[in-house]
């Protein structure tokens, strides 16, 4: 049995972790992606009621350490930075689990020009080559709409359907009353539990989220008529290692959403959060048209490994802290 004063991870484990964050490194040096350091405190902290920062206090000022680096990486994108990548820390408060650790590694990129599915095809083709160790990688790779998925699950448009309907349904998959909750949760709770479970192995990813999960993403009008997120998720052996967006460029809109959302947080009793009014301002200055993705290292990690905790691919997850 490890004492806790030891690291959770092995030294093979932590050998493979600075392997894949060298090799991370290099593909993108390959690519001509510049590496960016930026803060992990500020003054603003995230508005989505589904994530909580970490607060701190600097010299009686409130601060917040960031559960992403997105917003002065976008300050650098409308600063000419082209194309950049961060590989480094990142925080969120009330996640502790196999899976959650308040402190964990994140690699995001953006490229400049590029729309969600190349980006796609470029996450797909790192994560293939991280996981080459015998020189010939077979890692499987699937696309598919958010749509499908609930059409091959339950037989219904998750755009289209009733809010009532969903609610009924969120209610016996999670056995309790939805009466009151909003489409996104509902969305949310069936994706999680029923969707997600259902994904094929290998790298999969799902693309085309309802608008009411747009987060910072650009809204379009699908095929079917539908308006959605330009926003994917990808999932690595059913666990979630991705996040990306098409990204939402107006900063008007941008203003609307963080004013929605803290309002959402004080209607749920959770403290609103400073909104980031230098990222807005770079907004107006004029952000280039751009896709983004945060990929979890630590998430990776454990699939790479076939390891069940995340303690078990960190030197010292807050469990040993």
């Amino acid at each position: 049995m490890i004492s806790d004063w030891q690291p959770g991870a092995s030294l093979v484990a932590l050998r493979r972790r600075a392997q894949v964050m060298s090799l991370i490194r290099n593909f993108f040096s390959r690519h001509s992606v510049m590496e960016v350091d930026v803060p992990l405190l500020s003054k603003s902290g995230v508005t989505d009621v589904n994530i909580d920062s970490i607060c701190a206090t600097l010299s009686g000022s409130l601060a917040y350490l960031q559960t992403s680096p997105e917003y002065f990486m976008k300050r650098l994108l409308a600063s000419d930075s082209g194309d950049i990548y961060y590989l480094g820390k990142a925080f969120r408060d009330g996640e502790i689990g196999n899976r959650h650790n308040p402190e964990f590694t994140l690699l995001e990129w953006y490229r400049c020009g590029w729309d969600e599915h190349q980006l796609m095809f470029e996450l797909a083709d790192l994560v293939s080559q991280l996981m080459d160790r015998e020189g010939a990688s077979d890692l499987k790779v699937t696309k598919i709409s958010y749509a499908d998925c609930f059409h091959n699950e339950f037989g219904i448009d998750p755009h289209q359907a009733g809010l009532s309907d969903l609610q009924d349904l969120a209610a016996g998959i999670g056995s309790l009353s939805w009466a009151g909750e909003t489409r996104a949760n509902c969305l949310d709770l069936i994706f999680s539990l029923k969707v997600e479970p259902q994904l094929p192995k290998g790298l999969v990813f799902v693309y085309d989220y309802p608008a009411c999960q747009a987060a910072l993403a650009a809204i379009t009008t699908a095929e079917r008529g539908n308006k959605v997120s330009r926003r994917f998720e990808g999932f690595l052996n059913g666990v979630e290692i991705a996040n990306g967006y098409f990204e939402l460029c107006d900063p008007v809109e941008q203003r609307r959403r963080f004013d929605l959302d803290n309002a959402a947080r004080q209607a749920t009793g959770k403290p609103v959060s400073n909104i980031d009014t230098k990222l807005l301002d770079a907004m107006h200055s004029g952000l280039p048209a751009c896709a983004g993705v945060a990929l979890g290292l630590d998430r990776l990690l454990m699939s790479d490994l076939e390891l069940k905790s995340i303690d078990q691919v960190m030197p010292f997850s807050w469990l040993r802290c």
